[in-house]
């Protein structure tokens, strides 16, 4: 479902729009979707982005252009999450605290990645399949494992 206030850019395509949860977003000129994505409200897409089938972005994850986010990345916006308050009722928005998450410019995220919130990952930054990342990531780093840390840089290709 795209709600009406999602913000499209020119020439973005959506692959199954019916299968797709996509609110109170913005997603860049020229950027792909694939099925079973769900973007939240105050999540933005930059341009040239490629956010494959069964990723979740949530609220406070800013995308830079022409990011590659590979098939079922997740992301999470808060560090204690829980369903209830002290008194066991159900938690409202005014009872946690959004923390922002930025992928920089011209990043690649691999499959199954796992990013947690208040992180930056650099220009250019290749996150590995499965990679939890839990620290910010410098631009140009290859980041693997659990916890993901740094293996490489992607201007020493061989």
């Amino acid at each position: 479902m795209i709600k009406e206030n999602v913000v499209l850019g020119k020439d973005v395509v959506i692959f199954h729009p019916d299968l797709v949860n996509l609110y109170g977003c913005q997603i860049g000129q020229g950027s792909k979707i694939g099925t079973f994505v769900e973007i939240q409200k105050g999540a933005s897409i930059g341009a040239n982005c490629k956010i494959s089938s069964h990723t979740f972005i949530c609220e406070g994850v800013d995308i830079e252009d022409g990011v590659f986010v590979g098939h079922g990345v997740m992301f999470i916006n808060d560090t204690y999450p829980r369903a209830v308050d002290e008194e066991g009722k159900l938690q409202t928005e005014a009872d946690w605290q959004l923390i922002r998450t930025r992928i920089k410019t011209q990043a690649s995220i691999g499959s199954n990645a796992t990013i947690l919130c208040g992180i930056t990952i650099g220009e250019s930054a290749l996150i590995g399949a499965g990679a939890v990342v839990t620290k910010d990531v410098p631009d140009y780093a290859i980041v693997a494992g659990n916890p993901a840390r740094v293996i490489g840089d992607v201007r020493n290709k061989p």
